[in-house]
């Protein structure tokens, strides 16, 4: 027999991480980017100056990278999605009727009375 050896996988079950960025942020730089480039692209086949058009691509690459390193810090892995969430809550629920809570569910259980 022949002596294995074998390396321990200690990232198990920790997010995604890639020079600072973490989970889905990654995924926002890089359609953010594509996005960059695209407008790039509109730009020189307009016919807009050289300087002009690399000037306005790196202005805007660099506030999205900044942009998105900043939410990366801020909210970690799961943060942002919270964040929004807790923000489509409503504060208050105003109920003018008991109609609502009054009404037959769809299924009926009645029989279940013994």
């Amino acid at each position: 027999m022949s002596n294995s050896i074998y390396e321990i996988n200690k990232g198990i079950n920790r997010p995604i991480e890639f020079k600072g960025l973490k989970a889905q942020y990654i995924w926002y730089l890089g359609g953010g980017m594509v996005l960059v480039f695209l407008f790039y692209v509109i730009l020189y086949t307009a016919k807009v100056n050289t300087f002009v058009t690399l000037a306005l691509t790196g202005i805007l690459g660099a506030g999205l990278f900044t942009s998105v390193y900043h939410l990366s810090s801020t909210y970690g892995e799961h943060g942002l999605t919270k964040a929004l969430a807790r923000g489509r809550v409503p504060k208050i629920i105003k109920a003018k009727s008991r109609h609502s809570f009054m009404t037959k569910l769809p299924c009926d259980i009645t029989h279940l009375k013994a």
